[in-house]
């Protein structure tokens, strides 16, 4: 197999904008084909995915990732070409070396060293990896890869994925969960008028601000020994702007809860519904649940995670929850063990993002300890 720089090369060179994969999964199943998995495509347009797994045994521990990236921005701004591997030192540059194509080259080089190194183990080995993560089609990805695997009663016992978790060196932070998020749109309608006539029209601002004091104000919970408190932010607020003597008729806001277990997405909606009857108001919301929380605060997964991280970085790592969502949302609910372990995020999204080719090196040989501690 190619070394990890060439990997990463390879996978980089796929301009696989989310969300498409641009021949990028292609490539990884080839790979995986010639150490001995079986692939199976559950492509849902745009998004495409796979499965693969090597052995029929469990327990199943699964690699789970994404092929597709965020737009690269002002290309002016990268020192080189972002979908060309580019080395200066240690550091390798291009859209998707540390979110998360350089995760996925040590899971490809792991798994290769693990499958060659012991050809029959205890359990199965598998990737679920997905191009629809980074955008608005999330859910043509992995949680429809997840329902078609519940059909064929397939069942992962345990699930890395390789977001990239570290924050300051490799393996410092591992993710063990991650917050719920709820997004609501909201529409508010008033009646329009002339500014100096406020009492022929109903200005849906001034309606909706008291609620707006209330909501914003609201101690939600106290969070718990894992997770930060719910909070809710107000992300766009659109009425009026048409002329300055006309009261507005419309409002339109958007607004998002990222919250702890504290909270499931149906009492958060009914705290909603509550506080704009209180006012009495009545707006139409449209909600979309972007995923619940999720912990794994033990198991055999989390100990092994722990223990190659000590072994490989002579560090013990910190259990996290922070951040926004992962795709580890959607699997573990399926009774998955899962974590997140993958290379440092400081660069991520960002122009001329970058990460270290030694810390690849220790990633992929975390990963294979990792194989070792769950499937010899």
């Amino acid at each position: 197999m190619d070394s990890i720089k060439d990997l990463l090369a390879t996978l980089i060179s796929f301009q696989s904008i989310t969300p498409q994969d641009a021949g990028c999964q292609e490539y990884m199943i080839n790979v995986l084909q010639e150490l001995g998995f079986t692939c199976e495509r559950f492509d849902n347009p745009p998004v495409t995915n796979f499965f693969a797994r090597i052995s029929d045994s469990g327990p199943l521990l699964l690699f789970a990732g994404h092929t597709d990236v965020v737009p690269v921005g002002d290309i002016t701004k990268w020192q080189s070409d972002p979908f060309i591997l580019r080395q200066q030192e240690d550091l390798v540059y291009g859209r998707g070396t540390a979110d998360m194509k350089g995760s996925l080259a040590c899971m490809l080089t792991a798994a290769h060293r693990f499958v060659q190194a012991h050809p029959t183990f205890s359990g199965s080995l598998g990737f679920l990896i997905t191009s629809g993560e980074e955008g608005d089609d999330f859910d043509l990805g992995t949680p429809y890869v997840m329902k078609e695997l519940q059909k064929r009663k397939i069942k992962p016992d345990y699930c890395i994925v390789g977001e990239p978790s570290s924050s300051r060196r490799l393996g410092d932070v591992i993710k063990i969960g991650r917050r719920g998020s709820l997004t609501g749109t909201l529409e508010l309608h008033g009646k329009q008028g002339h500014v100096a006539y406020p009492h022929l029209a109903e200005n849906p601002i001034h309606k909706i601000c008291p609620a707006l004091l209330e909501l914003t104000t609201t101690e939600w919970d106290k969070g718990n020994a894992h997770f930060p408190p719910t909070s809710l932010q107000i992300t766009h607020i659109k009425s009026g702007g048409q002329a300055n003597n006309i009261i507005p008729g419309e409002l339109t806001l958007h607004f998002n809860f990222r919250y702890s277990t504290e909270q499931t997405h149906e009492t958060l909606k009914s705290a909603v519904a509550a506080c704009f009857a209180r006012h009495d108001l009545q707006p139409v919301i449209l909600w979309r649940l972007n995923g619940e929380p999720f912990l794994t605060s033990g198991g055999r997964l989390l100990d092994s995670c722990i223990a190659a991280i000590e072994a490989e970085t002579q560090q013990k790592p910190e259990l996290s929850t922070s951040g926004g969502t992962s795709d580890g949302r959607f699997i573990a609910p399926y009774g998955t063990e899962v974590i997140e372990l993958g290379p440092l995020n400081a660069t991520i999204h960002q122009t001329n993002e970058c990460v270290s080719l030694a810390d690849l090196e220790k990633l992929s040989a975390i990963y294979y300890a990792i194989c070792k501690n769950l499937l010899l």
